[in-house]
C-alpha cells in the first residue's frame, strides 16, 4: 500500500513539448506520408524509368545528407538532457553544433540540386524528378524551418529562458526537428536506394 508521500515523490510522466506541437508535427507527417505514397505506388508503375533516373543520383551524397541531419538530431536531443540537468550554457552549445551539422545537409543539398539541374534535370524531365523536386524541396523547407527554430532556441538557452521544470518550448523545437529527421530517414532509401 503506498502512501501519499510515496506519490507525490515519484515523477509524473507527461508528453514532451507542448500538445499543439503534437498536432501540427501529425499535420505535416500526414503530408509527407501521402507525397511518399505517391512516389512509392507510381514507382510500382514505372519501375524502369525509377531505375534509370535513381541512376542520376549519388547514393553516398544521400547517406552523407542523412548522416548530418542524424547527428543534428542527437545533438538537440543532447540539448534537452542538458536543460534537465540545469547546464543551459552547454545546451546552447550543443543546439548551435546542432545547426552547423543541419548547415551541412544544406550545403550538400544545395550542390546536389545545383548538380541535377546543370543536368537538365529539373522538375518537368520526368516523372521521376518531379516527384524527387517536390519530395525533397517540401523537405528542404521544413530543413530551413527547423533550422531557425535550432538557432532561436540556442538563443533562449544562452539567455536562461529555460528551467529544469519548464522547458516545453525546447522540447517542441526539438520535436519538430526529429520530425525532419524522421521523413528524411523515410526518403533516403526511397529516392536514392529502392528499386
Amino acid at each position: 500500500m503506498s502512501t501519499s508521500a510515496e506519490r507525490v515523490a515519484q515523477p509524473s510522466r507527461r508528453l514532451p513539448g507542448d500538445l499543439a506541437m503534437w498536432f501540427f508535427i501529425l499535420a505535416e507527417l500526414t503530408v509527407f506520408a501521402i507525397l511518399i505514397l505517391a512516389f512509392a505506388v507510381t514507382q510500382m508503375f514505372n519501375p524502369q524509368l525509377f531505375g534509370e533516373s535513381r541512376a542520376a543520383l549519388d547514393s553516398s551524397i544521400g547517406l552523407a545528407l542523412t548522416l548530418s541531419l542524424l547527428t543534428s538530431g542527437l545533438l538537440a536531443a543532447l540539448a534537452v538532457e542538458q536543460v534537465r540537468q540545469a547546464r543551459q550554457g552547454r545546451a546552447a552549445l550543443l543546439l548551435l553544433a546542432a545547426l552547423a551539422s543541419a548547415c551541412i545537409y544544406v550545403v550538400l543539398k544545395l550542390n546536389e540540386y545545383g548538380h541535377l539541374a546543370g543536368l537538365g534535370l529539373g522538375m518537368e524531365h520526368n516523372t521521376f524528378f518531379t516527384l524527387y523536386w517536390i519530395l525533397t524541396g517540401f523537405h528542404f523547407l521544413h530543413v530551413l524551418l527547423g533550422m531557425v527554430i535550432l538557432g532561436w532556441l540556442a538563443e533562449r538557452c544562452r539567455r536562461g529562458a529555460y528551467r529544469t521544470d519548464a522547458h516545453s518550448g525546447l522540447e517542441s523545437g526539438v520535436l519538430y526537428w526529429h520530425m525532419v529527421d524522421l521523413v528524411w530517414v523515410l526518403l533516403f532509401p526511397l529516392v536514392y536506394v529502392l528499386n
